[in-house]
């Protein structure tokens, strides 16, 4: 089972695919990196679910956060030193110092920040590795509504009408209960 952020870890760990995704994110020295979202959070429900294969992500999220340079095009170039490196894998790299143009909000401090704004509290996670290659992980909600299998908006997303339509929509779009049929939309 899976009840504290150290099972997480612990279950990247011993995952050599993880294991290799991360390498490969830590390999471009972004500064306040993180692998994050659906790459966290398959992998917890693909294992409560006591799925024996993972079930395939549309992408891999890597975020940094680097206010010095907010070119689009270093993103894509990141992407694809990725994709030299893994090309099988589909990358997304995005600059939170730049996301909040994109989502209309004020700058973003850090990754963590970012992260804590995403749509759901189960999707709002991310993990890296620190500079002795251990994993670390970040949940600014927790992880109790992941491995309960609740979908809820995080309070950034409670605080509008706007978000929250947004927050519907994409619920909508996703489906995940299709997948992972324990998963509880509220």
């Amino acid at each position: 089972m899976i009840h504290n952020e150290e099972d997480v870890i612990r279950l990247v760990s011993e995952d050599e695919w993880m294991m290799d995704i991360l390498r490969s994110a830590q390999s471009l020295n972004l500064p306040d990196w993180w692998v994050c979202a659906g790459f966290v959070r398959s992998k917890i429900w693909d294992v409560l679910h006591e799925f024996n294969a993972r079930t395939p992500l549309p992408d891999i999220d890597v975020i940094y956060f680097d206010p010095s340079n907010v070119d689009e095009g270093v993103e894509k170039r990141y992407e694809n030193l990725l994709i030299m490196r893994q090309p099988t894998i589909p990358w997304s790299v995005k600059n939170q110092a730049r996301m909040h143009i994109v989502n209309n909000d004020r700058p973003y401090l850090s990754s963590t920040e970012a992260i804590a704004k995403f749509p759901e509290t189960a999707t709002a996670l991310g993990v890296k590795l620190d500079e002795e290659g251990k994993i670390v992980m970040i949940a600014p909600h927790g992880i109790e509504d992941v491995v309960s299998f609740h979908i809820r908006p995080t309070p950034y997303f409670r605080e509008t009408e706007e978000r929250m339509k947004y927050y519907h929509q994409r619920i909508s779009k996703k489906n995940w209960k299709s997948i992972w049929n324990k998963v509880e939309v509220f």
